[in-house]
């Protein structure tokens, strides 16, 4: 047969910023979340909405790490691409930052259907912290932008169900456990890129499942969809029914749209330039939502996308589309089964009021409700050649359980030094001290890690990683017992001493906290100079890790030592911070309120006026607004304007 999708090595070159380390430090604290519904407001809402709003929302991260490494220089940057094409669309893909599709051209007329961003920023908006904005993106996991947002995937060649290539995408969700796969293809001849997706739950019991395709279109587009109801969630934080809005209305504060696709119409929204040309993404009814979010014509919004665009970078809006009504809910997977769809994303023109009918005509529902079904039996076949690797944390599951996953191998080649000592755990029943003094591993925390940690010998790295996964399970009073124990044969003092201190602050003990993080910090900056050096003044291969431990543990001494106002403490900590960490933007802003502390207000509203960005400043965090009232009464400078609300929300 012809072979109808080509794939194909390519390089993409970009300003880029480098992601930098993760965040050493155990995520302990709950997730600020800002998509909550009141339960107030739960009374109004359908049943089966109201339940999967309250069912299993995510509460902390782990065993996922916080990646805010990265800072707003930019230089020339390659990054592996994987180029899909036929003789009518060419998508380009990035296995190394979340399998994003960051292109789909329509050939014959040379239209990008997305919004392209032009540079690699990564920002705060991820449920871990790095994201950056453009393209097609598979959101799996919980509420937001998923933890792979800018992590790699596996990737390889299978073959498709028209006797082409497929591009498999696949990796390991660690926040629910779950295997997941996206197969990319383009028939012969189709304006269409093909998605299929497959989620399986592997477990004996029902996990909550979380899926958005999320897909950036440029700014002035107009958003057609097949309902004439939406559910609204805007800067008020409330869910609520509204009319769809009017094209072309403005709104000044970013906002949100979960259309109300009534059952039985085909699942599908477009995103239409003033001539009617654009893109149309449409799926099998198992992707029942569809939204719109849109940044708001404020300021803050047009800050947001200059942050994420770099300056003169057209806006955008993002059309999206998943499992459930809206982003606020999770759908139950049930125990040891899976669910799959396909979606299609494709050029089209036409009128708004015509667009159903010539979607069916370029797309015929039929059709693509067949070619669902004909795909369903190559999610299984087993990848051919290998494009690309992701983590080794699904082969350490597979590893445990022995699970068979056809088509998705997780095999233990993908197994690094990260994995290294929980493969040991597993293998003789004793987690493993490490071989010299460096930054803890990743903790695994769910329950059948939890157990194996407890009947482990209790050394003091065992107790750590026992703490940390007791803490995740809600054993609080176990967690700090496990830490406490660990503490006098320890080699290290710092890693238990600000588990324990967010424990007292979790516990409103802040004047203990504060106490721990500077006896913390100080046994860190003991240990800095030996591990930032090796034998003879050569860097360690830790160096790195050791910076940016030194750099969190340091923030967080600061704020809990300014929390109780020992500002001659936190003055000491801030300045055995490196030179380097100081003149990052976060710690420009923290110098700023250490200074107002001080009561030195004249030289805090130096570091506003000398300027700074704070790289990993949080999606809806107001703190740099809050902080400047308490400077005066001037208006917030636009360059520091991210506010997402009006004021008094």
């Amino acid at each position: 047969m012809v072979i109808v999708t080509r794939i194909r090595r390519e390089v993409l070159t970009l300003p880029a910023a480098e992601l930098g380390p993760d965040n050493p430090l155990p995520p302990l604290r709950p997730l600020e979340e800002i998509h909550h519904v009141d339960e107030r407001d739960r009374e109004d809402l359908p049943r089966d909405m109201a339940r999967q709003l309250g069912w299993e929302p995510l509460r902390s991260l782990l065993p996922v790490r916080v990646r805010d490494g990265y800072g707003r220089a930019r230089t020339p940057r390659e990054l592996d691409a994987l180029v899909i094409e036929n003789d009518r669309l060419r998508a380009t893909v990035l296995p190394g930052l979340g399998g994003r599709v960051a292109s789909l051209v329509h050939l014959p007329t040379g239209r990008e259907l997305l919004h392209r961003t032009p540079v690699f920023q990564p920002a705060n908006l991820a449920l871990n912290g790095a994201w950056y904005a453009g393209g097609i993106e598979w959101n799996i996991g919980a509420t937001g932008h998923t933890t792979l947002s800018c992590a790699p995937l596996h990737a390889a060649r299978v073959p498709a169900p028209d006797g082409g290539e497929m591009l498999r995408l696949w990796e390991w969700e660690r926040l629910r456990d779950l295997p997941f796969q996206v197969d990319l293809w383009l028939p012969d001849g189709s304006d269409f890129l093909y998605a299929g997706v497959r989620v399986r739950n592997p477990h004996e019991h029902p996990v909550p499942l979380y899926w958005w395709s999320n897909t950036a279109v440029p700014e002035d587009r107009r958003i057609v969809v097949p309902a004439e109801e939406a559910w609204e969630f805007g800067p008020e934080r409330r869910l609520h029914r509204v009319p769809v809005p009017a094209h072309g209305a403005r709104h000044p504060y970013p906002a949100d749209w979960f259309y109300d696709i009534q059952d039985g119409r085909r699942r599908w929204i477009a995103a239409l330039d003033a001539e009617g040309h654009g893109l149309v993404q449409t799926s099998t009814d198992e992707l029942r939502g569809r939204k719109q979010f849109v940044w708001g014509s404020g300021p803050g919004g047009r800050r947001w996308q200059e942050w994420l665009g770099g300056p003169g970078t057209g806006g955008y809006r993002e059309i999206q589309a998943g499992l459930a009504r809206t982003q606020l809910e999770h759908v139950r997977l049930d125990a040891e089964s899976e669910v799959s769809w396909l979606e299609a994303y494709g050029p089209l023109s036409a009128a708004p009021q015509d667009t159903e009918d010539r979607l069916e005509l370029a797309l015929p529902r039929a059709e693509f409700d067949a070619a669902h079904a004909a795909w369903k039996p190559y999610a299984d076949t087993e990848p051919g050649e290998l494009l690309a690797t992701g983590s080794g944390w699904g082969a350490l599951e597979v590893l445990r359980a022995d699970w068979k996953l056809p088509g998705t191998p997780f095999a233990e080649p993908t197994l690094t030094e990260e994995q290294a000592p929980w493969r040991e755990l597993l293998r003789t029943g004793t987690l493993p001290e490490p071989r010299r003094v460096r930054p803890p591993g990743p903790t695994l925390v769910a329950p059948h890690w939890r157990d194996m940690l407890e009947t482990a010998p209790a050394t003091p790295h065992t107790e750590y990683h026992l703490g940390v996964a007791q803490w995740h399970a809600g054993d609080r009073a176990q967690a700090v017992r496990s830490w406490e124990r660990a503490l006098p044969l320890a080699p290290s003092l710092w890693p238990l001493l600000r588990c324990l201190a967010v424990a007292d602050q979790e516990y409103g003990q802040h004047e203990r906290a504060a106490e721990r993080y500077a006896d913390a910090f100080d046994d860190l900056c003991r240990e800095l100079p030996h591990c930032l050096k090796g034998v003879g003044g050569t860097p360690t291969d830790d160096g790195e890790a050791w910076t940016a431990a030194c750099a969190a543990l340091g923030r967080e001494a600061v704020e809990a030592l300014l929390r109780v106002r020992r500002a001659a403490d936190a003055r000491a900590v801030w300045e055995a911070l490196l030179p380097a960490t100081r003149e990052r933007g976060r710690f420009r802003l923290l110098e700023a309120e250490l200074l107002l502390a001080e009561g030195r207000r004249t030289a805090a509203r130096a570091v506003f006026d000398a300027g700074f960005e704070v790289a990993d400043l949080r999606e809806g965090s107001e703190v740099i607004g809050r902080l400047w009232a308490r400077l005066g009464d001037e208006p917030l400078p636009a360059r520091y304007d991210f506010r997402m609300r009006p004021q008094g929300l």
